[in-house]
């Protein structure tokens, strides 16, 4: 098969809005009729390829599902519907289920009119660029498949797995330690209206946390309207009212957590991270002393980690790729500062339940409150700017704007640091200087965004 350079896929997944290309039946059924012919091709089974669909509570869940799955059964694979599942709890059931592959609907935190399709292997990763270019090729080759539709005989069947919610249930809990519960703790947990609206109270009521919940009720059109990691003050103002421990904001497929401390104020991902890197090597259970984070995590988590002997892997954003760094240097634990936390030995993808039972499990152990632990790790002042451009991929490759951020680079010293990244999503690069001196880096952010507007427009 010849290179194919990626267009529909983005940084994770397939995404957009409903009924508008990308994101219409047609092409969920074209991705599931790729899918198929590639496993089937690719793994030489001499069976019918299985694949687990699940989705979040969005409106067009049900349509994207099915277009799918009937793409799926048409080129003579047997799909497992999940129905409403998060997406770390669809990547683990279709490792547990000995899937070949899996495949979760859900626009993450964005707004019901959008949605997603994102794809796992058969041992829960999600799937590398490559891969997903196979992908991109063949359902531009509907020839190819039609060659190779299945024979009536052959085509695929449909099973629910009813019992989806209660198996991942019961995998969370299995990471909390065993002689430890969450008796005494009292919890606000947001779940968006989204996809954890069962799982997540489930799991900590079963610990034994008093829990107070937020957007348990979906109804397909209000998925993180006003509540969730997007609205973070509705879970705080509830945690002030309840005297509560922790507050818990989770995304509508519940992939990535914003923290709440019992003082209403948000942490910083890159605090939790620090925290819980510093904890499993304590235990001796951070392989190789070292963990991976994206380009975006704060300047101060690698100062902090340096302190504490633990080497930091720096990635591209997106925590599938932070999932290919562990992978790929044989390390168990790391994250975006947005939220996503990889505990490799648990998980395959970026968990926020999960997250959070590993963050109770050190405030149990320590019987230190989140804010005081979160405390021994310094942020750097850090500065973000939007640039609208004409072409954002010319940010890294134009030889003015490169020389213009070196030259900042000996302004700033070991102590700083500026990024330049083009959007994946938009026509803007976006613009980081962080360091010591905040007014230096304000100044620095300013010169850079006027110097990358006025060169790539």
């Amino acid at each position: 098969m010849t290179k194919h350079a990626r267009v529909l896929f983005g940084t994770d997944g397939i995404r957009g809005v409903v009924n508008r290309a990308p994101m219409t039946a047609e092409v969920a059924l074209s991705l599931g009729r790729a899918l198929t012919y590639l496993l089937s091709t690719e793994k030489s089974l001499s069976r019918k390829p299985k694949i687990v669909i699940g989705k979040d509570t969005r409106l067009s869940g049900d349509m994207l599902l099915n277009a799918v799955a009937a793409g799926v059964m048409s080129q003579g694979g047997d799909v497992f519907m999940a129905d409403t599942l998060p997406t770390p709890g669809l990547a683990n059931l279709t490792a547990s289920t000995r899937a070949d592959a899996g495949l979760v609907i859900s626009a993450s935190h964005n707004h019901y009119q959008d949605n997603g399709l994102k794809i796992f292997d058969g041992r829960g990763f999600k799937l590398p660029d490559e891969t997903e270019a196979k992908l991109e090729s063949l359902m531009e080759n509907a020839s190819l498949l039609d060659q190779h539709r299945a024979k009536s005989e052959a085509v695929g069947r449909s099973w629910h797995i009813h019992d989806a919610v209660g198996r991942y249930v019961v995998a969370l809990k299995s990471t909390f330690p065993r002689h430890q519960n969450l008796e005494g703790l009292t919890l606000v947990v947001d779940c968006a209206n989204g996809a954890a609206f069962k799982s997540a109270p489930a799991v900590f009521e079963e610990l034994g946390a008093q829990v107070h919940l937020i957007g348990v009720s979906p109804d397909g059109f209000n998925i993180n309207r006003g509540v969730g990691s997007l609205h973070p003050e509705v879970c705080a103002e509830k945690v002030l009212e309840l005297h509560a421990d922790l507050g818990l904001a989770l995304d509508g497929d519940a992939d990535r957590a914003i923290f709440i401390d019992h003082r209403g104020e948000v942490v910083d991902g890159d605090q939790i991270m620090f925290l819980c890197a510093v904890h499993l090597k304590k235990k001796n259970l951070l392989s190789k002393n070292a963990m991976a984070a994206t380009v975006m995590s704060n300047m101060g988590l690698e100062i902090a980690l340096e302190r504490e002997r633990i080497k930091l892997f720096r990635t591209n954003v997106g925590d599938r790729y932070v999932a290919e760094c562990l992978r790929r240097e044989h390390l168990n634990f790391g994250g975006e500062k947005s939220g996503h936390l990889i505990y490799l030995d648990h998980a395959t993808t970026g968990d926020g339940t999960l997250a959070a039972l590993q963050t109770l499990a050190i405030m149990k152990t320590t019987s230190r409150p989140l804010r005081e632990l979160a405390s021994l790790m310094t942020l750097y002042p850090q500065v973000l700017l939007n640039v609208p451009v004409a072409n954002p991929g010319q940010a890294t490759t134009h030889p003015k704007v490169s020389a213009m951020v070196e030259t900042m680079k000996e302004k700033l010293g070991r102590r700083g640091r500026v990024l330049l990244r083009p959007s994946g999503t938009e026509a803007v690069v976006r613009v980081m200087v962080e360091g010591e001196d905040e007014v230096l880096i304000n100044n620095l952010a300013k010169e850079c965004a006027i110097f990358v507007s006025t060169v790539l427009n």
